[in-house]
């Protein structure tokens, strides 16, 4: 999927959505970002040596995972966090560097989910978590 595929399923717009690419293969959400250096979350962070901030990592892994449970469900539907847990930073992500997730879903039960994903670049492992998620019916906007 690419950007505009992605606002299908994702609420995400404008510098909020995070992810360039993502597909599922055999049942795992696999999403890719190019850290281009013009993001605006490395506009301070840091001056003069960037590294992409840990809770935007997390951020993309969310958003990956959102595609296998979007991708899933019936309708319009909001997903939102509802935890964040075991969260491993090994390696920082800098300008230039091509972000990829593999995130699966653990279980879910009524319209809560958990999963776990990590991320790398280059195939080394830059972050691993769990976190979870609430599903809601998108409320209907307008008047009627």
């Amino acid at each position: 999927m690419n950007r505009e595929e992605l606002m299908n399923i994702l609420p995400h717009r404008d510098n909020m959505l995070l992810l360039d690419e993502a597909e599922v293969i055999d049942g795992r959400a696999h999403g890719r970002k190019y850290i281009t250096g013009d993001e605006f979350f490395l506009k301070g962070h840091f001056p003069g040596n960037p590294i992409v901030p840990g809770v935007i990592l997390c951020e993309i892994m969310a958003q990956s995972t959102c595609v296998l449970i979007g991708g899933g469900l019936s309708g319009s539907v909001r997903t939102l966090f509802t935890g964040l847990n075991d969260v491993r930073f090994k390696r920082s992500v800098r300008p230039g560097e091509l972000f990829t997730t593999v995130c699966e879903i653990e279980k879910s039960k009524g319209p809560f989910y958990w999963a776990k994903g990590k991320g790398f670049v280059g195939g080394e492992l830059c972050v691993s978590a769990s976190f979870s998620f609430a599903v809601f019916p998108e409320k209907e906007t307008g008047n009627a």
